[in-house]
Formats: C-alpha cells, structure tokens, sequence
C-alpha cells in the first residue's frame, strides 16, 4: 500500500525532531531484584537517550539529513548527550542549553534473561517549552517533523507551522500529557505504543482502538508498535500487520527499541517505498537495536540494514 501523502521536496533537511533526549545510565542484572534485597549488578553504561533525539541518530546514520530541537542541561550529561548528536551529524542549530538546570536522566535496570527494563527517570521542569517558546521555524525545514509529544502546546505549534507548508509531521507516543487531543488532529503518522490507543480512546481491543483515533482525530496512519510481535497500523480503511525480527545473538537490551522502530519507518517513507516496507524495516531497526546494550549502540547505517534483511 502506497502512503496516503505526497512529500515535499523542497526541504533542507529530510527529517527534523522536536521532543526529548536524555541520558541513560544502564544498569544489567541476572534477574529483577526482589523487594528490599541486594544484587551485584552485571553491567553499568552511560549511553544517550531520549525518543525524538534517538530517532534522528538512527536517521542520520541509515544516510538521511537531520535536525533536532530541544533542551539540554548545562550540566555534564547534558554536555554529553549534546555532543553524542554532534558526533553523528545531527544538526543541532535549533538545540538549547539551559544554564543552571540538569538533563533529563534516566536509571534503567535490565533482566539480563530477556533484556526487559525498568526505567526510573527525572526531568527538570527548566527543560520544558512553553508555547510562545516552541522554534517555530523549525517545524518546517523538514519532510517529515517527528515528535514524542512532550509539551504538546509547543508541539502543537510546531506542527500547524510544519502542515501549513506541506511537512508531513509523525508522533511517537506512550502516554496522554495535558493539551495532547489538540495536537492529534495536526499528526499525519501516530504510531504509539501497545498501550497507547487505549489509554487515549478507552477501548481494549487494539484494531478497534486505532479505528477510533483515525475517526477522533483524521490522522492518515494510526498504528501500534507490539513490541516482539511487531507492528500494526490502519491505513485506507485497511489494517496491515508486520512481524517482528529476532534481535541478532539475542535482546540484550529493549531500551529505544520504539524509538528505532520509527526511525526505520520513515526511513522507508522517506525513501519512496510503501507501507509494508517502511514496517518491514522499522521492526528490523528496532531488532538491530535491541541487540546491544545502550539506547543507540548498535543503530544500524544503511549498508548494515540491508545486509541484516537478506541475511
């Protein structure tokens, strides 16, 4: 099935992203630590995070030009995690540092059996953007803008500015923030998580659900990721479903495997493929993420993709 959209060409960027990063400090246990117990951990990381900056990581490194807006810190994670984007070729002109506030942190304990997580995290309210905040100009330099939906008043300026001048705008998201049914009528592509159409429309069933944002709220593309199962999304009056892949010598970590996921479906609509195909390498970016410990270790280039897909 074709996507139920044109792109426009005349951008300088391919992708641009409003919304979090953050910084993880990773921590692998054997198992899930009982109540009031101690465990000697297996594995401690610092790796960088956070869902829109990942997902313009992964972008740039499958070979598509980027962009991210946010907050970072003034403090030493913040210093890292601007320069990990730096590092990857992200542009990073619309980026802020907040002087005196901390990044966003996460604490995130890993079952080494299956390399399901537990996240704890913090974020200093010094970091948000108000409306009249929100980099306008920024929503539309792009092909597509990604959000995560964080501050939705601010996202939602972004995106009326991005529509208004043909950017298609995509949301990753897991769960309803205040001034979020605002924003919804102004997403093209909203891929949540599993739980995500239910907590937003209050219906169990997954399909039915997904029928019911397209109704609410006209987005083109409704659709869920599922984690190990895959990913399903209702187009055209159709639901298309996609499997997912085994993670390469096994799930070490599940950390950013959403972010990924939509990093390799825009990917494909970027490129010009279908919807099958943009689901297909979704899930494979996904996998190949979740293969190594760190919420980008192991974001695969293009050349690696491809290879994983025939292999």
């Amino acid at each position: 099935m074709r996507f139920p959209f044109q792109l426009a060409t005349d951008k300088p960027f391919d992708a641009v992203g409003f919304g979090l990063n953050a910084v993880d400090h990773l921590i692998v246990v054997p198992e899930y630590p009982a109540f009031d117990t101690k465990m000697r951990l297996l594995e401690h990381k610092q790796s960088a995070g956070g869902q829109t900056a990942s997902a313009m990581v992964a972008l740039q490194r499958l070979g598509l030009k980027t962009a991210y807006a946010g907050r970072f810190g003034s403090d030493a994670e913040g210093q890292f995690g601007l320069a990990t984007l730096k590092d990857d070729g992200v542009n990073v002109d619309f980026a802020e540092v907040v002087e005196g506030a901390t990044n966003q942190i996460a604490f995130i304990t890993i079952d080494a059996r299956n390399g399901e997580r537990t996240i704890v995290w913090d974020r200093d309210d010094r970091l948000a953007y108000q409306p009249d905040e929100a980099p306008i100009e920024f929503g539309s330099i792009g092909r597509v803008l990604h959000l995560d939906a964080h501050d939705p008043p601010a996202c939602l300026r972004l995106a009326q500015s991005a529509r208004e001048t043909g950017t298609i705008v995509s949301a990753d998201i897991d769960n309803v923030y205040g001034g979020l049914p605002e924003l919804l009528p102004f997403i093209d592509i909203l891929i949540g998580s599993k739980e995500f159409p239910r907590r937003v429309t209050g219906i169990d069933d997954g399909r039915a659900a997904l029928i019911e944002l397209k109704t609410r709220y006209g987005c083109a593309i409704t659709g869920m990721t599922i984690g190990t199962a895959g990913a399903i999304v209702y187009c055209d009056g159709e639901f298309i479903e996609s499997p997912g892949f085994e993670a390469p010598g096994g799930c070490k970590d599940t950390t950013g495997a959403g972010d990924a996921f939509h990093a390799g479906f825009l990917y494909g609509l970027l490129r010009g493929d279908d919807v099958e195909t943009s689901l297909r390498f979704g899930n494979a970016v996904a996998a190949m993420k979740c293969s190594a410990l760190g919420a980008r270790t192991a974001l695969p280039t293009q050349a690696q993709l491809e290879k994983f897909l025939i292999s």
